[in-house]
């Protein structure tokens, strides 16, 4: 056996658990890039020998032994599965499932099964509680309390012995802990450690969202402290290092709402017709000193939580809304990426400094749509309607490059003074939004670049830094996807080669389809989903080869870790202070679960507004799109209010209807009448449940 045989077995058996791609094992052994197809040689021996295994997902560990260990997902019939690295899902059964909930680690162990049969197991232990508290609501039994969860996943009521209620009452949305759980055949017993409130009450239903998702609310006392003892004053010798661009003009693009401002633009054009494009970012770094209780605190969070009534900030007010937000006429402390363009938008230059900036102005994207197109005078006009030029110049260009424009449909919700929606709208997405957005693009892959290849060659060595990757789809999410698209009646062939190009083309006819949020989200989740990483394979969707986040440090904390190790190595830190690779994959891999949660807590904020608007509205009815089909029915979207619900098989009485997988659609047995998906029908809204977030129709005539 060769040393470097030797080497991988001896990695992949250190961490059986694990799965490995080739780029990380050859980073973990330390193997130069010249070497790099002889280990890929290595790998396809040991596969031929049945010494390594490789999952659907180009991964390599050593053959399963007969316990493996995984994530549970759980879903609402009460089976699961557990997804691991190094093979394919584990189905579990309900009887299996022991004291498992949703999300929790797991470890498993295997049944042994035929020949093409799924993998089945037995969950043996829980590893690591994917949560610490469960939500839910209060109801009196007969001699105890006990409380249901609101995650439908979790399929067990909590039992609350007599003295556990802390003063809860029936129908109260409460938050209570598990305390013991004897045996999988009964319910787990727990305390409740806050009460909510009743449901119907203003702030309940996203408190209960908050509190599902483990967010943090306030800050702990040392944390807030030290954010008040921070000084507002800019030292001198502070401003003097700095280089100084108080006299350029730059200002802020925001919504109207925005409480802080954390990036600024600046265009000038050159006497020789070149774009010189400033983007500067609040120095965050400057104030939050690293593993201080500030940064701790920033790290747990990962990233501000913007629900549909509030945002739940990842650093205090004090730092995020006085001290790093780029208030109009304020000196502020800044980092910034000065570039330098052709006409034809091609960056010539950059230089990435520490900057001090004062905005000569507070826009918000309406306000400065109107400069562009005259209805509002400004002395910024000129530079408004010249970034405008440059940005679609780069929107072109990085058109023709592949990279996917990702134009979603975006909800708005307003809201009452009591929290209830008054309306649902599309909302309206400006020039000036994409604007904003291409310049903190091209800013994001510059900086990206600037440490993958320049410093790189100074370093002589790839150094340790946080790349925002996203990782090219899998050929059998592919072929759904053009499936799908198909059935919605879109043109679609699965390309030989796979490109950018292909998703960016699909998403054009995406737009305008009836269905066009539903397709929408099923093209972004076949994209699979961009993460934080040291280990840069490039983000596929955006067709860059280098990329990362820069330009938002108040509310990601990945951007924080960016601007500190940029300063570092522009200080020669690659020399002797580089930091630890294993300590930056960590970080990385924390701050992606942190924004996955966010994400689920955004959106389940926003669902919970649908569905309580749609509760003035029973027995309306209304034109919608079907967009899923299902043994039990089909789900029927509602293009104005983005909003779908279930059409149950048990309401269509005019037949008995079978289910055709293969052409998506449902069918009576008798009539031969059909529902299928991309169909437009016309619904009546039947029932609205607020707890579980339901909505039903039923069929209001023959299909429009």
């Amino acid at each position: 056996m060769s040393k470097i045989s030797k080497k991988v077995l001896d990695l992949l058996k250190a961490e059986p658990f694990h799965a490995f791609k080739t780029k990380e094992i050859q980073r973990r052994l330390t193997i130069p890039q010249n070497k790099y197809q002889g280990l890929r040689a290595v790998l396809r021996h040991l596969l031929r020998e049945g010494d390594i295994i490789k999952s659907k997902k180009n991964r390599y560990s050593i053959p399963a032994s007969n316990e493996i260990i995984g994530e549970l997902r759980v879903n609402a019939q009460g089976y699961g599965f557990v997804v691991w690295e190094g093979g394919d899902d584990v189905f579990i059964s309900q009887k299996n499932m022991g004291q498992a909930l949703h999300k929790d680690k797991v470890s498993v162990r295997l049944f042994a099964v035929s020949s093409g049969k799924s993998a089945e197991g037995q969950i043996v232990k829980v590893l690591e509680r994917a949560r610490n508290s469960i939500v839910g609501t209060f109801r009196w039994g007969r001699k105890y309390g006990y409380v249901i969860p609101d995650e439908l996943k979790i399929q067990k009521d909590i039992v609350i012995p007599s003295g556990a209620e802390n003063a809860a009452e029936e129908g109260q949305k409460v938050v209570c802990q598990i305390e013991e759980w004897e045996h999988f055949g009964l319910n787990p017993s727990g305390k409740i450690i806050a009460v909510l409130g009743y449901p119907d009450e203003p702030g309940v239903d996203i408190e209960s969202v908050v509190y599902s998702h483990e967010i943090a609310t306030s800050f702990p006392a040392p944390v807030q402290k030290q954010a008040d003892s921070l000084s507002r004053d800019i030292p001198k010798n502070e401003m003097k290092r700095r280089l100084d661009l108080r006299d350029e003009i730059t200002f802020t693009i925001d919504p109207d709402d925005a409480k802080d401002y954390d990036d600024a633009v600046s265009l000038v054009k050159l006497e020789n017709g070149q774009w010189r494009l400033g983007v500067h970012i609040a120095d965050v770094s400057y104030y939050v000193a690293e593993k201080s209780a500030l940064d701790s605190e920033a790290f747990e969070r990962g990233t501000s939580v913007y629900l549909i009534d509030r945002v739940i900030p990842m650093l205090p007010e004090r730092v995020s809304n006085e001290l790093c937000s780029l208030e109009e006429g304020v000196d502020k402390l800044t980092f910034s990426v000065l570039m330098t363009l052709t006409e034809s938008g091609k960056l010539l230059s950059y230089d990435i400094k520490e900057t001090i900036i004062r905005s000569k102005k507070r826009f918000t994207y309406a306000e400065a749509q109107k400069v562009i197109s005259g209805d509002l005078k400004s002395p910024f006009t000129e530079t408004l309607q010249n970034m405008q030029r440059l940005s679609r110049i780069l929107i072109k260009k990085r058109g023709e490059r592949g990279s996917i424009d990702f134009d979603s449909l975006e909800i708005e919700i307003p809201l009452d003074e009591k929290g209830n929606p008054v309306a649902i709208r599309k909302r309206e997405r400006l020039d000036t939004h994409r604007l904003v957005e291409e310049f903190m693009l091209l800013a994001n892959e510059t900086v990206a670049r600037h440490v993958g290849v320049v410093l790189r060659d100074k370093a002589g060595s790839e150094l340790p830094f946080v790349y925002r990757i996203h990782e090219q789809p899998d050929r059998e999410s592919i072929n759904e996807l053009v499936l799908l698209a198909r059935a919605f009646g879109v043109d679609a062939k699965a390309p030989l080669k796979m490109t950018p190009r292909f998703f960016q083309n699909l998403a054009v006819k995406f737009q305008n389809h009836a269905a066009a949020s539903v397709l929408q989200i099923q093209l972004l989740r076949t994209m699979m989903k961009a993460q934080y990483s040291p280990n840069n394979i490039g983000h596929f969707g955006l067709a860059y080869r280098f990329y990362t986040h820069f330009t938002s440090p108040i509310r990601r904390y990945p951007d924080l870790m960016v601007h500190r190790l940029l300063k570092r190595y522009a200080n020669k830190g690659f020399e002797t202070n580089v930091p630890s690779l294993q300590d930056i994959e960590s970080a990385c891999k924390k701050s992606t679960e942190n924004e996955i949660r966010a994400q689920g807590a955004e959106r389940d904020s926003v669902k919970l507004k649908q569905v309580q608007y749609l509760e003035r509205h029973l027995n309306e009815e209304f034109n919608g799109v079907i967009v899923r089909i299902v043994n039990f029915g089909f789900f029927v979207e509602l293009p104005d209010l983005l909003v779908d619900g279930l059409v149950h098989v048990n309401s269509l009485a005019d037949d008995y209807y079978v289910i055709d997988e293969k052409n998506y659609r449902l069918y009576g047995e008798h009539s031969g009448k059909e529902y299928k998906l991309g169909q437009e029908v016309r619904v009546r809204l039947s029932r609205v449940d607020r707890n579980e977030n339901l909505v039903d129709f039923v069929i209001a005539g023959d299909n429009i």
